[in-house]
């Protein structure tokens, strides 16, 4: 509410004509906003964001790739910069880099705490190459039409990112200062990573190197209209920084000093107070939750020594040594170990959530139900619901974790057909204590399929050695461990070891494409959804991370020796249905182009579906198709009828 009493409300419009929200690493996305005054009703402003401010009535917008500032929403709107353009100058939202795989978000403005300030990124693509697709749309479109966007892939040319404070206490006049990155890296191609306000002048900028194995954090101080920037460097020398980029620091109450999650000298990822652990074990600390005066507050799968399980622990800061507390272990120990947690804004309450049946708020002492999901436990009484077993297999010199989904009242003496169900790109997890209804739960329950997955080297949550097995060599160990555990499951009583069948989305299409390209003589069929198939046709910053340059002089020969089509021949030993969305912005069509065309030039007889105009996530009526497809093909492999 203003000083004059009128009373605005943001209103918010996703575009979904060419993009939809998340499936597995995507979050591509557009949106028209509105701003409704309640007296006067909507003012249009259609935007590409915009953001109140903490404290106040300021807006911040982007408008045609600009950045604007309003003193409220009934003030005139003061540009703040007059670059943008379409497609080339990225002014308070990221390009399409930057959102997928760098921030996660379509947002690269931050208020300071009080309003007065303003930061945001500005992404230069000018010669970043752009990848073009054609859309279909209505059937009565003559001529499709072709959608055009800045992706820089494997080697390719990467946006240039520069980063900006606004001074916006005098609007409409302002003052704009540029923060640099640190010699160390602006010396070469680098990304901008995490951008946190710890006061009302104090930032914390974190920035990479394309080479994503050295980061330098830097806090920065709003001194005499400047702004000075001390720096801590960060190093991996086994793999690349974090689990996808670098954690995000979480500060003291004294605002100077703060704590983060980054691999021990063991290789396990744990907190540290700047470079002092204070915790320690052959475990990880998934995220710091909440910092206190006296507690920090923190996700774990330290429990039972289960990497699928996640749990909310507190360590007295104060204590030497440091003794971390579960809170939630024992709630309801049976049935919930996979915890998340929220927060009041004064830390003084938070909000429990288990990934089964219920859910807590906890303060203190009282604990009281939000939500206990009775009325779902009480209709699932009446359904036939598949139990969740788990396991380890030695496979690799590594004790590595499996699930499987069995079919009700689960017949050991009986035969049964297996789906291996894979994703196996860096830092995944399949295997996992949470609770979910899925596709999974009806090949179990009605067509009586066991469902595994299972956690090889590469995956995340048990130390760097293992995920990082496969550093610089995608498509080698993560591909190797799934066939081999697959060939251990069709050795177990119950499994049929001639119905074994593989099948992924994204990555996870990619694994699978990989495993039955590799004449294991293990798998009966498979399906690749959205399937990666060179690695030089995916993003600059993912593929990277994990694989180095595609050059000569850096890893050029793995890039090569890790495609799918060169495995082309050996689909002739298997049943193989390929699906694509022809509008994915992310993995591209071409992927699944390639593979067919080096399969048919192969003599290769295999199944493939496209869904027009669908991205990655194939949503809409389309989700319910490809289900309802991949089922038939599934029943036909097993000869299930």
């Amino acid at each position: 509410e203003t000083p004059s009493g009128k009373t605005y409300t943001l209103q918010n419009y996703v575009n979904n004509e060419y993009k939809y929200k998340t499936h597995n690493l995507e979050h591509s996305f557009t949106a028209s906003y509105h701003i409704y005054d309640f007296d006067d009703g909507l003012l249009p402003n259609d935007t590409q964001y915009i953001s109140w401010s903490p404290v106040g009535h300021k807006l911040a917008y982007v408008w045609n790739n600009n950045v604007y500032v309003k003193a409220s929403p009934t003030e005139e709107a003061v540009q703040i910069t007059e670059n943008g353009e379409e497609n080339k100058i990225f002014n308070g939202i990221p390009d399409w880099v930057y959102e997928e795989e760098m921030f996660g978000t379509h947002s690269a403005l931050w208020w300071s705490p009080n309003g007065n300030f303003l930061a945001y990124a500005s992404f230069n693509d000018t010669e970043v190459p752009v990848i073009e697709y054609s859309f279909y749309s209505e059937d009565t479109l003559q001529y499709p039409k072709t959608i055009k966007i800045p992706y820089p892939k494997a080697g390719a040319t990467n946006p240039t990112v520069q980063f900006f404070i606004v001074d916006t206490t005098s609007l409409p006049t302002f003052n704009s200062v540029e923060i640099f990155p640190p010699a160390e890296i602006k010396s070469s191609d680098h990304y901008l990573s995490v951008v946190t306000w710890v006061t009302d002048e104090r930032i914390c900028l974190q920035w990479l190197r394309r080479i994503q194995n050295f980061s330098v954090l830097t806090v920065c101080d709003f001194e005499n209209a400047t702004w000075s920037c001390p720096k801590v460097r960060e190093i991996s020398t086994t793999g690349w920084i974090g689990r996808f980029q670098p954690s995000v620091p979480h500060f003291a109450p004294d605002k100077a000093s703060y704590y983060k999650v980054f691999s021990d000298t063991a290789g396990y990822k744990h907190i540290h107070y700047i470079n002092v652990a204070i915790t320690t074990g052959n475990w990880e600390v998934i995220s710091i939750e909440a910092v206190t005066n006296q507690f920090l507050y923190y996700i774990s799968n330290a429990n039972n020594e289960m990497p699928g399980g996640r749990n909310l622990y507190k360590v007295l800061l104060e204590s030497s040594p440091k003794l971390p507390k579960c809170v939630s272990c024992n709630l309801d120990e049976k049935r919930c170990q996979y915890y998340s947690v929220s927060f009041s804004k004064d830390t003084q309450y938070y909000q429990l959530n288990c990934l089964v049946f219920k859910s807590y708020l906890l303060c203190y002492l009282v604990l009281r139900y939000l939500e206990n999901n009775t009325e779902l436990e009480n209709s699932l009484k009446d359904i036939q619901m598949p139990s969740k077993k788990f396991g380890s297999l030695n496979i690799g010199g590594y004790n590595l974790w499996y699930q499987m989904i069995l079919p009700p009242h689960f017949d050991e003496s009986k035969k049964h057909p297996l789906l291996l169900d894979v994703y196996a790109g860096p830092c995944s997890q399949k295997v996992d204590q949470a609770f979910r209804l899925s596709w999974a739960t009806y090949l179990a329950s009605t067509e009586r399929v066991i469902v595994a997955s299972f956690d090889g080297r590469g995956s995340g949550y048990q130390g760097d050695r293992i995920m990082h097995a496969i550093n610089r060599r995608l498509g080698t160990y993560e591909v190797e461990d799934q066939i081999e555990a697959a060939r251990k499951f069709s050795e177990m009583s119950f499994v049929d070891k001639d119905r074994i069948a593989i099948w992924g989305w994204s990555y996870g299409g990619y694994a699978t494409s990989m495993v039955l390209g590799s004449g294991s003589g293990v798998f009966k069929c498979g399906i690749a959804v959205a399937p990666v198939s060179r690695w030089q046709y995916y993003d600059s910053i993912y593929t990277e991370r994990y694989m180095g340059l595609p050059t000569e002089n850096d890893n050029l020969k793995n890039y090569n020796s890790s495609t799918v089509m060169a495995r082309a021949e050996k689909f002739k030993e298997v049943e193989y249905l390929l699906i694509h969305g022809t509008a994915d912005d992310n993995v591209h069509f071409q992927q699944a182009a390639q593979i067919s065309k080096a399969l048919v030039d192969a003599e290769v007889d295999f199944q493939a579906m496209w869904y027009t105009d669908k991205d990655h996530s194939i949503s809409g009526q389309a989700h319910k198709h490809i289900y309802t497809h991949m089922s038939h093909f599934i029943k036909q492999c097993f000869s299930l009828h």
